[in-house]
């Protein structure tokens, strides 16, 4: 009876530890697809665009890459193979799953520990058999702050790898904006060349008629040679700037091979307000957002610590059974011999009970806890630590957002300089120097200036059209630094600057229709 008591325990045993683990086999699976959504979903907020990199789905990567890239790239196209393409980008994906499977191990039960020793008596007989089956259950109040603690770090981690991305999708608008400014700038060069030519052409046939000097054409020689070292110049610069653009886009292809479609934009005519950017910025950064989280995991690892006083408290099931020495060996020819002399006959000797020859075969069975005493360490130098963590996350939080504050207000101050400069440039300084130039033309082939006023007025209007070209560019590359520095794409912060600015505009009535009148009252 006793034995198949101990086998029924045994296999009770057995049936919980492989219930146990099969349990938590089951339930520790990693997937972090629907964190790789939410990643998605970040960047778009913040960038616009609907496509990027997921490390579940790879093999679609250059498939789509190359129907982007298959009839010229848009600047909205580029930000979309920068998002899909870009090495540093996709390696910081991974780390998504990396804290996603943190936070299933931060929700699994720490595994059991099984015990069991065998004692052979020096006499032989059966062993001593000790038993211990336990589980810390510590983990039951620390778990669920280990959990928070990790979703904590996985939304700080999608929002770092969204804010990474939006970081990228800037730098791709500006590098194709400075690329689109490169071509702008050769063409520019080019046709300066041609003004210059025809300077030139015009002094020689003056020259050969004999109405001007050989210095004349000499000056107006030298004008043009400059002109053909400025397109030389122009043509290395263009082809840098795609080569930047390629680098930021992931792309191994040579930089004549970039078609790009877009042109650079006019300068937008949108009013900035400082004051409203600042606060949408505080809102939507996802730096800062990730820093929040940064500080609330920190609060929780701090929570944990403090939990940790008592690291290990084990309950479990303990079984002993005591050792049974081998029983004596009988002599059955002396007891023969005493059971016939009392007999005065031969006679057998006397069966002895089984009771008097066995020993105690019973075990023990029951409940144990062990658990580790706080009494040297009291887990005071982690708390401490995680304090000095928090308070550090706080503190850098609070340098962040002041941080901010200054960033959009410079940014917008920029771009506003940027759009203001680019609209004087083609308003007011190339129509003007366009305008001399032509005036200083006329003069010289009416012979009544020098060549020397068809050359200066030729040097500003070159130099202008250059310069508007660069303003130009630097307009344009305002909007994605306003971007990346308020957190969302420019229609999106119109909008939300728009619908502040009706917010704070009042709709009620004059006073005195909002005192309260005997009808109203009655109401």
């Amino acid at each position: 009876m006793h034995q198949s008591w101990a086998f029924s325990i045994r296999g009770f045993i057995g049936l919980s530890i492989g219930s146990m683990a099969t349990a938590i086999g089951g339930c520790a699976t990693v997937d972090p697809a629907a964190d790789f959504d939410r990643v998605q979903q970040h960047i778009a907020s913040a960038t616009g665009a609907a496509t990027s990199f997921r490390p579940d789905r790879g093999e679609e990567t250059q498939a789509t890459v190359d129907g982007l890239m298959a009839d010229g790239l848009t600047v909205d196209e580029a930000v979309q193979v920068c998002l899909l393409n870009n090495s540093l980008l996709q390696a910081a994906l991974y780390d998504v799953g990396v804290a996603h499977a943190d936070l299933v191990q931060a929700g699994l039960l720490s595994n059991p520990s099984l015990g069991v020793a065998l004692r052979l008596p020096a006499a032989g007989g059966l062993a001593n058999v000790d038993f211990d089956l336990a589980q810390n259950i510590a983990d039951l109040w620390q778990i669920p702050v280990r959990k928070r603690a990790a979703q904590r770090n996985v939304e700080q981690t999608i929002r770092e790898v969204a804010a990474l991305a939006a970081e990228q999708a800037a730098e791709a608008k500006i590098a194709y904006y400075a690329a689109v400014g490169a071509d702008h700038r050769l063409q520019i060069a080019r046709d300066n060349r041609t003004a210059s030519q025809t300077v030139f052409e015009l002094t020689d046939f003056r020259h050969q008629a004999g109405a001007g000097s050989e210095l004349d054409t000499n000056l107006a020689r030298g004008v043009l040679l400059e002109a053909d070292l400025a397109v030389t110049q122009a043509r290395q610069a263009a082809a840098s700037a795609r080569r930047s653009l390629a680098m930021v886009l992931g792309l191994a292809i040579r930089a004549d091979e970039l078609v790009l479609s877009d042109a650079l934009p006019e300068p937008p005519s949108q009013a900035l307000d400082g004051e409203s950017l600042t606060a949408i910025a505080l809102k939507e950064r996802l730096d800062a957002k990730a820093l929040r989280e940064s500080a609330r995991s920190a609060r929780e690892q701090l929570l944990l610590e403090c939990r940790r006083v008592f690291p290990e408290v084990a309950l479990g099931l303990a079984f002993e059974r005591e050792a049974r020495p081998r029983a004596g060996g009988r002599n059955l020819l002396a007891d023969t011999a005493r059971s016939s002399i009392a007999a005065g006959r031969l006679a057998a000797p006397e069966i002895e009970p089984r009771s008097a020859r066995d020993v105690d075969t019973d075990f023990i069975i029951g409940p144990s806890l062990s658990l580790e005493l706080p009494v040297f360490d009291q887990n005071q130098a982690q708390i401490a630590k995680a304090r000095f963590a928090l308070e550090r996350r706080l503190g850098e939080l609070e340098g962040l957002q002041r941080a901010i504050e200054q960033e959009v207000r410079d940014a917008a101050d920029q771009a506003r300089t940027a759009w203001d400069v680019a609209r004087f440039y083609r308003d007011e300084l190339v129509p003007q120097a366009a305008r001399s130039l032509e005036l200083s033309r006329e003069s010289y082939r009416a012979g009544q200036s020098s060549i020397l006023s068809v050359l200066d007025a030729e040097r500003t209007f070159l130099a202008g059209r250059d310069r508007h070209a660069a303003a130009m560019e630097a307009a344009a590359a305002a909007v994605p630094l306003l971007e990346r520095t308020v957190g969302l794409p420019f229609d999106r912060l119109l909008e939300e600057m728009s619908r502040r600015a009706t917010e704070s505009t009042p709709t009620t009535k004059p006073a005195e229709t909002e005192k309260p009148t005997a009808a109203g009252s009655n109401q």
